[in-house]
Protein backbone atom coordinates (compact mmCIF):
# COMPACT_ATOMS: atom_id res chain seq x y z
CA UNK A 1 0.00 0.00 0.00
CA UNK A 2 2.80 2.57 0.71
CA UNK A 3 4.49 1.66 -2.31
CA UNK A 4 1.35 2.59 -4.32
CA UNK A 5 1.09 5.97 -2.37
CA UNK A 6 5.04 6.42 -3.23
CA UNK A 7 4.89 5.59 -6.79
CA UNK A 8 1.25 8.40 -6.93
CA UNK A 9 2.70 11.20 -5.95
CA UNK A 10 6.57 10.70 -8.04
CA UNK A 11 3.78 10.90 -10.75
CA UNK A 12 2.33 14.08 -9.64
CA UNK A 13 5.59 15.43 -8.99
CA UNK A 14 6.45 15.00 -12.69
CA UNK A 15 3.14 16.39 -14.23
CA UNK A 16 3.76 19.71 -11.96
CA UNK A 17 7.49 19.72 -13.07
CA UNK A 18 6.41 19.46 -16.95
CA UNK A 19 3.62 22.32 -16.53
CA UNK A 20 5.50 24.23 -15.15
CA UNK A 21 8.38 24.21 -18.14
CA UNK A 22 5.58 24.32 -20.84
CA UNK A 23 4.16 27.57 -18.96
CA UNK A 24 7.86 29.25 -19.75
CA UNK A 25 7.57 27.78 -23.49
CA UNK A 26 4.44 29.71 -24.58
CA UNK A 27 4.90 33.10 -24.25
CA UNK A 28 4.83 33.86 -28.46
CA UNK A 29 2.49 31.98 -30.24
CA UNK A 30 5.25 32.33 -33.44
CA UNK A 31 8.35 31.03 -31.63
CA UNK A 32 12.47 31.95 -32.75
CA UNK A 33 15.28 29.89 -32.89
CA UNK A 34 17.98 31.44 -33.29
CA UNK A 35 19.53 35.25 -32.08
CA UNK A 36 19.59 37.35 -35.15
CA UNK A 37 20.63 40.87 -35.62
CA UNK A 38 17.36 43.26 -36.86
CA UNK A 39 17.94 44.35 -40.35
CA UNK A 40 19.21 41.07 -41.94
CA UNK A 41 17.11 39.23 -44.53
CA UNK A 42 14.28 36.68 -42.79
CA UNK A 43 15.74 33.21 -43.83
CA UNK A 44 14.13 31.00 -46.04
CA UNK A 45 10.79 29.23 -43.68
CA UNK A 46 9.93 26.51 -45.86
CA UNK A 47 10.42 23.75 -43.44
CA UNK A 48 6.75 23.44 -42.78
CA UNK A 49 7.70 23.70 -38.56
CA UNK A 50 4.77 25.02 -36.49
CA UNK A 51 6.61 27.28 -35.23
CA UNK A 52 7.10 30.73 -37.80
CA UNK A 53 9.27 33.38 -37.54
CA UNK A 54 7.80 36.95 -37.44
CA UNK A 55 9.19 39.70 -39.78
CA UNK A 56 8.57 42.95 -41.53
CA UNK A 57 9.63 43.85 -45.21
CA UNK A 58 11.83 40.94 -44.87
CA UNK A 59 13.38 42.00 -41.54
CA UNK A 60 13.03 39.38 -38.54
CA UNK A 61 11.59 40.65 -35.01
CA UNK A 62 14.34 39.89 -32.96
CA UNK A 63 12.30 37.67 -30.55
CA UNK A 64 15.13 36.31 -28.77
CA UNK A 65 15.37 39.66 -27.12
CA UNK A 66 12.92 39.47 -24.27
CA UNK A 67 11.69 42.91 -24.02
CA UNK A 68 10.82 42.68 -27.75
CA UNK A 69 9.17 39.20 -27.58
CA UNK A 70 7.43 40.62 -24.88
CA UNK A 71 5.69 43.75 -26.33
CA UNK A 72 5.36 41.46 -29.25
CA UNK A 73 3.07 39.11 -27.51
CA UNK A 74 1.34 42.18 -26.14
CA UNK A 75 0.03 43.34 -29.54
CA UNK A 76 -0.38 40.15 -30.82
CA UNK A 77 -2.72 39.98 -28.07
CA UNK A 78 -4.36 43.33 -28.23
CA UNK A 79 -5.09 42.43 -31.71
CA UNK A 80 -7.24 38.83 -31.05
CA UNK A 81 -10.58 38.83 -32.58
CA UNK A 82 -11.63 38.25 -28.50
CA UNK A 83 -10.43 42.10 -28.20
CA UNK A 84 -11.34 43.77 -31.13
CA UNK A 85 -14.73 41.99 -31.97
CA UNK A 86 -14.93 42.96 -35.74
CA UNK A 87 -14.32 41.91 -39.28
CA UNK A 88 -14.19 45.18 -40.64
CA UNK A 89 -10.30 45.44 -41.12
CA UNK A 90 -10.12 42.08 -43.11
CA UNK A 91 -13.62 43.90 -45.17
CA UNK A 92 -11.34 46.44 -46.02
CA UNK A 93 -8.10 44.67 -46.50
CA UNK A 94 -9.84 42.15 -49.25
CA UNK A 95 -11.87 45.49 -50.80
CA UNK A 96 -8.37 47.51 -51.48
CA UNK A 97 -5.36 45.52 -51.28
CA UNK A 98 -5.91 44.27 -55.13
CA UNK A 99 -5.70 48.01 -55.73
CA UNK A 100 -2.51 48.83 -53.80
CA UNK A 101 -0.55 45.58 -54.06
CA UNK A 102 0.55 46.17 -57.40
CA UNK A 103 1.49 49.74 -56.90
CA UNK A 104 3.69 48.63 -54.38
CA UNK A 105 5.15 45.57 -56.70
CA UNK A 106 5.39 48.33 -59.57
CA UNK A 107 7.80 50.59 -57.46
CA UNK A 108 9.94 47.87 -55.58
CA UNK A 109 8.43 48.22 -52.28
CA UNK A 110 7.70 45.40 -49.57
CA UNK A 111 4.45 44.14 -49.94
CA UNK A 112 4.65 44.63 -46.18
CA UNK A 113 3.85 48.42 -46.42
CA UNK A 114 0.27 47.86 -47.05
CA UNK A 115 -1.05 47.48 -44.00
CA UNK A 116 0.39 50.75 -43.34
CA UNK A 117 -3.01 52.69 -44.46
CA UNK A 118 -4.67 49.67 -42.18
CA UNK A 119 -2.75 51.03 -39.08
CA UNK A 120 -2.59 54.74 -39.95
CA UNK A 121 -6.42 55.03 -40.72
CA UNK A 122 -8.22 51.78 -41.27
CA UNK A 123 -8.45 52.19 -44.65
CA UNK A 124 -10.77 54.94 -44.72
CA UNK A 125 -11.26 57.95 -45.98
CA UNK A 126 -12.64 59.77 -43.46
CA UNK A 127 -11.86 63.15 -41.43
CA UNK A 128 -9.02 64.26 -41.34
CA UNK A 129 -7.31 63.97 -38.51
CA UNK A 130 -5.96 66.99 -36.00
CA UNK A 131 -2.82 67.48 -37.22
CA UNK A 132 -4.03 67.68 -40.76
CA UNK A 133 -3.11 63.82 -42.09
CA UNK A 134 -5.68 62.74 -44.60
CA UNK A 135 -6.21 59.69 -46.65
CA UNK A 136 -5.25 56.22 -46.34
CA UNK A 137 -1.85 56.99 -45.91
CA UNK A 138 -3.07 59.86 -43.68
CA UNK A 139 -0.78 62.02 -45.73
CA UNK A 140 0.36 65.83 -44.40
CA UNK A 141 -0.39 68.57 -47.25
CA UNK A 142 3.15 69.26 -47.28
CA UNK A 143 4.92 65.61 -47.81
CA UNK A 144 1.95 65.41 -50.29
CA UNK A 145 2.53 67.92 -52.60
CA UNK A 146 5.93 66.94 -52.68
CA UNK A 147 5.62 63.88 -54.16
CA UNK A 148 2.73 65.18 -57.00
CA UNK A 149 -0.36 65.07 -55.29
CA UNK A 150 -2.58 68.31 -55.46
CA UNK A 151 -3.66 69.44 -52.19
CA UNK A 152 -6.06 72.57 -52.10
CA UNK A 153 -9.59 74.00 -51.48
CA UNK A 154 -11.06 72.33 -54.57
CA UNK A 155 -8.90 69.02 -55.11
CA UNK A 156 -7.45 66.77 -52.02
CA UNK A 157 -5.55 63.77 -53.94
CA UNK A 158 -4.45 62.27 -51.08
CA UNK A 159 -8.23 60.90 -50.60
CA UNK A 160 -7.35 59.16 -54.32
CA UNK A 161 -6.38 55.61 -53.13
CA UNK A 162 -4.12 55.25 -55.84
CA UNK A 163 -2.33 58.45 -56.71
CA UNK A 164 -1.68 58.55 -53.17
CA UNK A 165 -0.11 54.90 -53.09
CA UNK A 166 1.85 56.17 -55.95
CA UNK A 167 3.00 59.40 -53.73
CA UNK A 168 3.61 57.26 -50.42
CA UNK A 169 5.59 54.46 -52.97
CA UNK A 170 7.82 57.83 -53.81
CA UNK A 171 8.19 58.82 -50.11
CA UNK A 172 9.33 55.08 -48.96
CA UNK A 173 11.60 54.98 -51.42
CA UNK A 174 13.63 58.08 -50.89
CA UNK A 175 13.62 56.91 -47.00
CA UNK A 176 14.91 53.65 -47.88
CA UNK A 177 17.79 55.54 -49.76
CA UNK A 178 19.17 56.98 -46.41
CA UNK A 179 18.16 54.58 -43.84
CA UNK A 180 18.74 51.10 -46.36
CA UNK A 181 16.62 49.34 -44.08
CA UNK A 182 12.74 49.01 -43.86
CA UNK A 183 12.08 49.03 -40.55
CA UNK A 184 13.66 52.12 -40.08
CA UNK A 185 11.58 53.11 -42.96
CA UNK A 186 8.39 52.55 -41.76
CA UNK A 187 9.25 54.38 -38.11
CA UNK A 188 10.44 57.03 -40.00
CA UNK A 189 7.04 57.46 -42.01
CA UNK A 190 5.34 57.51 -38.45
CA UNK A 191 7.18 59.93 -37.10
CA UNK A 192 9.29 61.85 -39.54
CA UNK A 193 12.87 61.30 -40.88
CA UNK A 194 14.62 63.74 -38.76
CA UNK A 195 13.59 61.74 -35.51
CA UNK A 196 15.22 58.42 -37.17
CA UNK A 197 17.97 60.41 -38.24
CA UNK A 198 18.77 61.63 -34.70
CA UNK A 199 18.91 58.43 -33.31
CA UNK A 200 21.14 56.95 -35.91
CA UNK A 201 23.83 60.38 -34.78
CA UNK A 202 23.96 58.96 -31.59
CA UNK A 203 24.99 56.02 -32.84
CA UNK A 204 21.64 53.57 -32.41
CA UNK A 205 20.61 51.96 -35.20
CA UNK A 206 18.26 49.23 -33.76
CA UNK A 207 14.63 50.24 -34.09
CA UNK A 208 13.97 48.39 -31.15
CA UNK A 209 16.44 49.81 -29.12
CA UNK A 210 15.72 53.90 -30.32
CA UNK A 211 14.06 56.04 -27.96
CA UNK A 212 11.15 56.73 -29.61
CA UNK A 213 7.87 58.35 -28.49
CA UNK A 214 5.44 55.85 -27.28
CA UNK A 215 3.26 55.82 -30.61
CA UNK A 216 6.18 54.93 -32.88
CA UNK A 217 7.81 52.53 -30.09
CA UNK A 218 4.95 50.68 -31.31
CA UNK A 219 4.48 51.30 -34.74
CA UNK A 220 6.22 48.18 -36.31
CA UNK A 221 4.47 45.82 -33.68
CA UNK A 222 1.27 47.12 -34.78
CA UNK A 223 2.04 46.44 -38.37
CA UNK A 224 3.25 42.96 -37.84
CA UNK A 225 0.45 42.52 -35.52
CA UNK A 226 -1.87 43.48 -38.51
CA UNK A 227 0.00 41.62 -40.96
CA UNK A 228 -0.81 38.16 -38.42
CA UNK A 229 -4.34 38.82 -38.18
CA UNK A 230 -4.87 39.44 -42.08
CA UNK A 231 -2.35 36.49 -43.24
CA UNK A 232 -3.38 34.45 -40.66
CA UNK A 233 -6.97 35.41 -38.74
CA UNK A 234 -8.43 31.41 -37.50
CA UNK A 235 -4.53 31.48 -35.33
CA UNK A 236 -6.26 34.61 -33.94
CA UNK A 237 -9.99 33.59 -33.13
CA UNK A 238 -11.22 34.88 -36.37
CA UNK A 239 -13.92 32.71 -38.18
CA UNK A 240 -12.96 31.52 -41.42
CA UNK A 241 -16.36 31.24 -42.61
CA UNK A 242 -17.91 34.67 -41.17
CA UNK A 243 -15.09 36.99 -42.93
CA UNK A 244 -13.61 37.08 -46.81
CA UNK A 245 -9.82 36.57 -45.19
CA UNK A 246 -7.48 38.25 -47.88
CA UNK A 247 -6.66 35.90 -50.19
CA UNK A 248 -4.20 36.81 -53.07
CA UNK A 249 -5.83 36.98 -56.57
CA UNK A 250 -7.57 39.54 -59.28
CA UNK A 251 -10.40 41.53 -58.02
CA UNK A 252 -13.16 39.83 -59.81
CA UNK A 253 -12.40 36.70 -57.96
CA UNK A 254 -13.91 38.61 -54.85
CA UNK A 255 -17.24 38.49 -54.15
CA UNK A 256 -17.25 40.49 -51.49
CA UNK A 257 -16.08 43.25 -53.88
CA UNK A 258 -18.88 42.42 -55.99
CA UNK A 259 -21.27 43.06 -53.92
CA UNK A 260 -20.54 46.32 -51.85
CA UNK A 261 -17.86 47.81 -53.06
CA UNK A 262 -18.54 51.76 -54.13
CA UNK A 263 -18.06 53.64 -56.90
CA UNK A 264 -14.49 55.12 -55.76
CA UNK A 265 -13.67 51.39 -55.02
CA UNK A 266 -14.76 50.26 -58.62
CA UNK A 267 -12.98 53.05 -60.17
CA UNK A 268 -9.94 52.76 -58.55
CA UNK A 269 -9.79 49.23 -59.55
CA UNK A 270 -10.54 49.86 -62.72
CA UNK A 271 -7.58 51.92 -63.49
CA UNK A 272 -5.19 49.25 -62.18
CA UNK A 273 -5.94 46.94 -65.52
CA UNK A 274 -4.42 49.04 -68.04
CA UNK A 275 -1.63 50.75 -65.72
CA UNK A 276 -0.38 47.82 -63.54
CA UNK A 277 -1.73 44.31 -64.06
Amino acid sequence: MTKKHLVACCLVCVFMVSAEINKGNTLLTHGINTPHKPGLDAPDDSTGEEERLLSFANELIPLDNEKVAYRMNAHLKAHRFSRIQTNRLHYRAARWFPVIEPILRRYGIPQDFKYIPLVESGMSKGPDSPKGASGFWQFMPGTARNYGLRVDRHIDERKDVRKATVAACLYLKDMYSYFNNWTLVAAAYNVGENAIKKELGRGNDNYYEMKLNRETASYVYKLVSMKEIIENPVEYGFKEGSLYAYKVGLPKQMPFAERRMDMAALQALHLLKPALL
